[in-house]
């Protein structure tokens, strides 16, 4: 039998190409074929709920590049209607990572502007980075501050961060930062 990576690595393909499956169920005496298209998955970065009220949970399953504006999103709607959160509880847990600036402008989000996120370091002058929480260290390219939705009231709610061996990379930043 394949692994999971193995049959998954096999599906791959160009978007709108077909590919065929066949599969056998218990029961069945022969395999069921489906011919399915393959599309780009976008996978949802940011989920968020109200535990209970006055309680929020954020979970960042993965940076990419619109990681920043979704949590924007995500967090307003906790305090949609008059909502007020006195806790929140920001969930990295098993996140590989991503983005660099997706790590700072997250940080951001709940940092002072101009708190150090992150800096780097090396051999070289451009090596020797820092990164801080203001617009110009997350925002890419040209668009408005993917933080523009935030409710400010975010910047001080009590928070816990929640991570595990599972968090690597730009989770870790993002834990540290908010130490």
């Amino acid at each position: 039998g394949l692994s999971l990576s193995e049959a998954v690595k096999k599906m791959r393909g160009k978007p709108k190409t077909p590919i065929k499956i066949s599969i056998l169920r218990k029961g069945e005496t022969k395999p069921i074929e489906i011919t399915l298209m393959r599309e780009v998955i976008k996978v949802q970065s940011v989920k968020s709920k109200l535990v209970e009220p006055g309680y929020g949970w954020v979970r960042i399953t993965q940076f990419q590049e619109n990681t920043i504006s979704e949590l924007a999103k995500h967090i307003a709607g906790l305090y949609k209607d008059g909502n007020k959160l006195n806790g929140l509880v920001l969930d990295l847990r098993n996140d590989p990572g991503g983005l660099l600036h997706g790590a700072i402008g997250v940080s951001a989000a709940f940092l002072a502007p101009d708190v150090k996120v992150v800096s780097t370091d090396g051999r070289t002058e451009d090596a020797k980075q820092e990164f801080k929480a203001r617009v110009q260290d997350y925002q890419r390219g040209t668009k408005e501050d993917p933080l523009k939705l935030l409710p400010v009231e975010a910047k001080n709610v009590p928070m816990i961060v929640l991570v595990n061996g599972g968090s690597a990379s730009a989770s870790e930043i993002v834990a540290g930062a908010l130490q």
